[in-house]
């Protein structure tokens, strides 16, 4: 199964259009376009799956560069999502000092 990114996606194309394109190429098993959370409009790229690892490489190697609605498309393998840490409270710092500098405020008290 090879994951294939596709960036500078027209805003008007659907994911049936982007199916039929790479489908050219071989089976497509999945395609995806990603859009904003908030106003749920396209954010210009997606992905498309393929079972078959040749068959995707060929359609990368003649989709990339290739006009799709009014843009020429940036395809290439889709590279793993990367973890940017816990993303929790404290930004990565543990307990609850800051920039080293223990004992908050009990340093003018005494």
């Amino acid at each position: 199964m090879k994951n294939i990114y596709v960036g500078n996606l027209d805003f008007n194309v659907s994911e049936d259009e982007l199916r039929q394109a790479f489908a050219a190429y071989g089976q497509v098993d999945n395609v995806t376009i990603l859009k904003d959370r908030d106003t749920g409009q396209p954010r210009g790229f997606g992905f498309v799956e393929m079972a078959n690892d040749e068959e995707a490489e060929k359609a990368i190697n003649g989709m990339n560069g290739a006009q799709l609605g009014s843009r020429a498309l940036n395809v290439n393998e889709a590279r793993p999502k990367v973890n940017k840490g816990s993303g929790g409270f404290g930004g990565g710092r543990s307990g609850g000092r800051q920039g080293g500098r223990g004992g908050g405020g009990f340093r003018n008290r005494y």
